[in-house]
């Protein structure tokens, strides 16, 4: 099979495909022929060796696929054989190996895919779409007004809708063109700010009602963390998922202390049970393949990996960026 493997940190034109023996299934595993494969941007940092967790190289990356289940390890139900399945790695005990043509799975995480939902949304809504998911369960978003930070990418994107669905007063979005504010708009934001400007928490308070949002749903961290507290109310809540790119010190937490807001932290695999998982990634799927949650993004083939990468890495890219094998 064909896989991409990156044998050192570098940028985007570091990866190697390369040609190795097909993976056999374990006992209580599947062999799954990858049709999508998703590129998160921690694989952006993790391939420059800049985010919080360093993997050991060789790897090949990718946390996510979705496929069709080819062959069985001893002990699998023989009713799996050709099932549409998405396979969530990341929750597996061999997290990476989804930028390739075929990747194992233990067969209790094999989620089954509607006959309407494509591979390729169906790889959008793994990472991202759980993301969303435990992110509202964590702060409830029903008649509050929120903030989601990067609007466009693929999880504000799940997270303008989920949080309009789940009873937000006011969805604000931001992001960073007029392009990514108009997807957001379009997926049922109430109003859309361009977080390149200097002065967006202003504006941002102003869409809010004047004294802030009540949650600020921050995918972002670095410096956008800073200014997001600038659009949150008193006794708001800043939601943190942003693994790696915390960027707020002592003078910013004791500011969030005198207006009697709280931080709330995230992160998303302590959530997930094997039951948990599926049902939270079979509760999207429906929504998905009924037409009530719109996936965005970008498609590349598999051997371009490096420009999947560049594009997350240089921000052109809304919604999920997928590998297509």
């Amino acid at each position: 099979m064909r896989a991409i493997q990156l044998n050192r940190f570098g940028g985007p034109d570091i990866f190697d495909v390369v040609e190795m023996p097909k993976p056999l299934p374990e006992a209580g595993e599947v062999l799954i022929r990858v049709r999508a494969a998703g590129v998160n941007f921690f694989e952006v940092l993790m391939r420059g060796d800049r985010y919080a967790v360093t993997p050991d190289l060789p790897v090949i990356l990718g946390v996510e696929a979705a496929g069709t289940v080819e062959a069985l390890g001893q002990g699998v139900d023989i009713s799996l054989t050709e099932t549409r399945v998405a396979a969530p790695l990341f929750a597996s005990k061999r997290p990476f190996g989804g930028y390739a043509d075929y990747v194992t799975l233990d067969a209790k995480l094999a989620v089954p895919l509607p006959d309407a939902l494509s591979f390729e949304d169906a790889t959008s809504l793994m990472v991202q779409g759980l993301t969303a998911f435990h992110l509202l369960r964590q702060s409830p978003p029903a008649g509050k007004s929120v903030l989601v930070t990067a609007a466009a990418g693929g999880v504000g994107s799940l997270l303008v809708q989920l949080a309009k669905r789940q009873g937000a007063s006011t969805v604000i979005a931001v992001a960073g063109s007029r392009a990514k504010l108009d997807l957001a708009l379009s997926l049922g934001a109430d109003a859309a700010v361009d977080y390149s400007t200097s002065d967006w928490p202003a504006r941002v308070r102003k869409a809010a009602g004047g004294a802030g949002v009540d949650v600020v749903y921050d995918i972002v961290g670095g410096p956008v963390t800073a200014a997001s507290l600038q659009a949150l109310a008193p006794g708001g809540e800043l939601v943190f998922a942003a693994l790696g790119r915390y960027a707020i010190g002592a003078a910013e937490l004791e500011a969030m202390i005198t207006r009697n807001q709280s931080l709330r932290g995230f992160a998303l695999l302590p959530l997930l049970s094997a039951d948990g998982l599926r049902a939270g990634l079979s509760e999207l799927f429906h929504l998905a393949a009924s037409g009530q949650l719109v996936t965005q993004g970008g498609r590349y083939p598999l051997d371009q990996a490096a420009e999947a990468h560049r594009s997350l890495e240089e921000r052109r890219s809304t919604g999920k960026v997928v590998l297509i094998p």
